[in-house]
């Protein structure tokens, strides 16, 4: 393949926003808008001048606990306030917050590898401990520092952040192996949250509902909008987004594919399959009513589930980003076509290798390099020119829309010398009435199959096996699917076959069903003659949970 290449933009570079030092080093007044958030007491809120001002109160707490300009404050939580005032504490303070999955590591290992000073944990197990000169403190604390009434109400000493200074350390999700930790220099913030005010205007009258981890950057750029431009925030997780945008009625969503498949699920299972109209005013209903537009991304988007929310009257734009990059195209008002990921921000440029590949350079880079990671992983994906190497394919078409067709690693290699995507395969099958999610296989191979999560716990093979047979009269020949492995649990995040954005991580559900996989290759192999039975063969998975993922899930 002939390597494609775009310039970077010639025009004069937009002005950057100073975000991150305004609210670093003002005094945010603003008592008209508030941010939303759940606590055990249930919903609650705050206007965004009681948010600073008790973040100013955390902040000359961790002044006093000796927490300086350009140390290191990791968080290890799940969604609560505590962690939006520790992140802007660290702000005031000119200090850098380092965001940690909880669950994920061991809070004294992750303090000596990213050489932090404090960690604030919500496994009350772990306060106190040491780690490499961190102390490991419970978050439960912070509250009690935010709405102390005789605490501190003036902003600390702070030095001013530089456009080239860090803000923030974060994590790339481990769906290609370990996760790797990123520095975010200020000026990256910056220039993501001003393009995404310029394509989407956000103002007084607006609710963002963030529900995805905060650990996620991306996700804390919403609480850093409020304060900049003037809107109402709402902080709360997976398990009760959809109550709380009831409650709260927010005009915007951020959200993964999974949630509004969920949606779209629930309605359809209500008979809510109706004319565009009706089925926007259900989606209305279902989400608060107040719905100005949704955002997606982090993982593909299914036309089906495009084409149930946009028909209806109900924008949902799907973008393109990675932990490495940021935002890097997204579709928005004005600029929107089903399928792909919109059009290239005016801060960043694209180019396709040689080998399809797309790479990203960046007016205001994220980083150059990892702050942690295997050897020689900064290396594959940090290029001497400063961009990034994707690992994901695609293309742009005449109108200058980016398409995402998959990733190198989705590329399957039969052994009949045939390269196959395989992600525009999975979407087809997961629009089939048997199936909830599915990965196809076929590495050395001589034809695909795939593994099924069927969408009921008791689902009928002979069913799937005729709508695969059915679907296959559709696919290109190299496409086609004759055997499949019928799960006896759902992908999930708890289970580790997806990850934290809901994507699937291949490489364990290939480990995981790799004898069942091996099963029915034995079973349906190809004939002498070259051809294969078109009937595809379906074995249901022997394959157990671990012991430990098993109580887990009855724990949850």
């Amino acid at each position: 393949m002939t390597e494609q290449t775009a310039d970077p933009p010639q025009s004069p570079p937009v002005p950057v926003t100073d975000v991150i030092d305004r609210i670093a080093r003002t005094v945010c007044r603003d008592t008209r808008h508030r941010i939303h958030y759940r606590d055990d007491d249930g919903l609650r809120s705050l206007s965004l001048a009681e948010l600073d001002a008790g973040a100013v109160r955390v902040a000359a707490r961790l002044g006093a606990l000796g927490l300086r300009p350009r140390d290191r404050l990791g968080v290890m939580a799940p969604n609560r306030i505590e962690w939006v005032l520790l992140d802007l504490a660290a702000l005031k303070l000119g200090a850098v917050t380092a965001a940690i999955e909880p669950d994920r590591h061991q809070p004294a290992a992750m303090a000596a590898e990213l050489g932090l000073r404090l960690l604030f944990t919500s496994d009350p197990r772990h306060s106190c401990e040491a780690g490499a000169g961190a102390v490991v403190r419970d978050i439960e604390q912070v509250r009690t520092w935010a709405f102390d009434p005789a605490g501190p109400c003036e902003l600390p000493p702070h030095p001013g952040y530089d456009l080239a200074d860090i803000c923030a350390i974060k994590q790339t999700s481990g769906s290609t192996g370990p996760p790797k930790s990123i520095e975010a220099t200020v000026a990256s913030t910056n220039r993501s949250m001003a393009a995404v005010q310029e394509m989407f205007e956000h103002r007084d009258g607006d609710n963002l509902l963030v529900f995805l981890p905060l650990y996620f950057l991306q996700q804390r750029f919403w609480i850093y909008s409020a304060l900049t431009y003037g809107h109402d925030v709402t902080l709360a997780d997976r398990g009760t987004a959809a109550q709380t945008a009831r409650e709260v009625s927010p005009t915007v969503i951020m959200g993964v594919p999974g949630f509004y498949e969920q949606v779209m699920t629930r309605l359809e299972a209500e008979g809510e399959a109706f004319a565009p109209t009706d089925r926007g005013a259900a989606i209305q209903r279902a989400l608060g009513g107040r719905i100005r537009y949704l955002w997606t991304g982090s993982a593909p988007a299914g036309r089906k589930m495009l084409h149930f929310f946009n028909d209806a009257g109900v924008p949902l734009y799907e973008g393109y980003g990675l932990t490495e990059t940021c935002i890097v195209s997204k579709n928005h008002p004005g600029a929107f076509r089903i399928g792909s990921v919109g059009r290239v921000l005016p801060h960043k440029w694209i180019r396709f290798d040689k080998d399809g590949v797309l790479i990203v350079g960046s007016s205001h880079p994220l980083n150059t390099r990892y702050t942690s990671c295997p050897p020689g992983a900064s290396e594959r994906t940090f290029l001497p020119t400063g961009e990034v190497k994707t690992y994901d394919v695609g293309h742009v078409d005449e109108d200058g829309f980016l398409y995402i067709d998959g990733r190198v690693d989705d590329i399957v290699s039969l052994s009949t010398a045939l390269n196959i995507l395989v992600p525009a395969v999975e979407e087809r099958i997961r629009e089939l009435p048997g199936v909830h999610d599915c990965a196809v296989f076929g590495d050395g191979r001589p034809y695909l199959a795939v593994v099924v999560s069927p969408a009921a716990p008791k689902p009928d093979g002979e069913a799937l096996a005729r709508d695969l047979a059915k679907l296959n009269r559709d696919l290109r020949f190299d496409q086609r699917v004759y055997a499949a492995v019928v799960t006896n649990e759902p992908f999930s995040i708890q289970n580790g076959l997806l990850n934290a954005q809901d994507k699937l991580v291949r490489s364990r559900i290939g480990a995981r069903y790799a004898a069942d996989l091996d099963r029915v290759y034995d079973e349906h192999p190809i004939c002498n003659d070259g051809t294969i039975d078109e009937a595809p063969v379906l074995v249901t998975s022997a394959a157990a949970q671990p012991p430990e993922e098993q109580a887990e899930g009855r724990e949850k």
